[in-house]
């Protein structure tokens, strides 16, 4: 398994604002070189979501080759961390990104030390966020919110409750990764950015 560094994976449901709350802690945490915050690849054309695009073919060959620590597929695209991040692991870093819950296992059979930080909304808030951004990529609204449905099941190490200032949130974000950097156990904690 690889380590001694941790990686911190933040899932949650569309419209949740995991890009959010994670552009604010690499911002807050810009002069820190102990976390890395890698930019996603996605088989999606650019938008204003942080990501680095690639067409599926290439995405194809780039897997084959070895370019992704982890990658799955979800609404009909295919997604990627970059395999870098296991350089960043191995030499003690805490890495942290935004994946889906359906890798959580892999990661953890893949890594040492893995921190699952939940962020959430109520089916409110995430579909008024979701209608809100309008991207077209997004596909069907009615299926990204079905799918949602079954992240309270899921077993998170760090819960976050989103639905007030994106700071709040973000706060929340930063101290579970601070957490995650100060002690190896594994622990639970929820957190409210109400």
């Amino acid at each position: 398994m690889i380590g001694p560094g941790r990686l911190v994976l933040v899932v949650g449901p569309s419209g949740a604002g995991k890009d959010t709350l994670i552009d604010l802690a690499r911002a807050a945490l810009r002069d820190d070189a102990s976390v890395m915050f890698p930019r996603r690849v996605i088989t999606r054309a650019a938008s204003d979501e942080p990501h680095d695009t690639m067409d599926a073919d290439a995405f194809e060959n780039a897997e084959r080759a070895g370019a992704f620590a982890l990658t799955w597929e979800a609404h009909g695209l295919r997604y990627g961390i970059p395999a870098g991040i296991d350089g960043d692991i191995r030499a003690g870093r805490t890495v942290v990104c935004n994946v889906s819950r359906a890798i959580i296992a892999a990661a953890r059979e893949r890594y040492a030390d893995v921190l699952v930080v939940l962020v959430s909304a109520p089916p409110d808030v995430l579909a008024a966020r979701l209608a809100a951004r309008a991207r077209g990529s997004d596909g069907d609204l009615k299926l990204r919110l079905a799918r949602s449905e079954g992240i309270g099941s899921l077993t998170a190490d760090c819960v976050i409750t989103n639905v007030g200032a994106p700071k709040a949130g973000a706060a929340a974000l930063i101290a579970a990764i601070a957490a995650a950097r100060s002690a190896p156990a594994a622990r639970r904690s929820s957190a409210s950015a109400s």
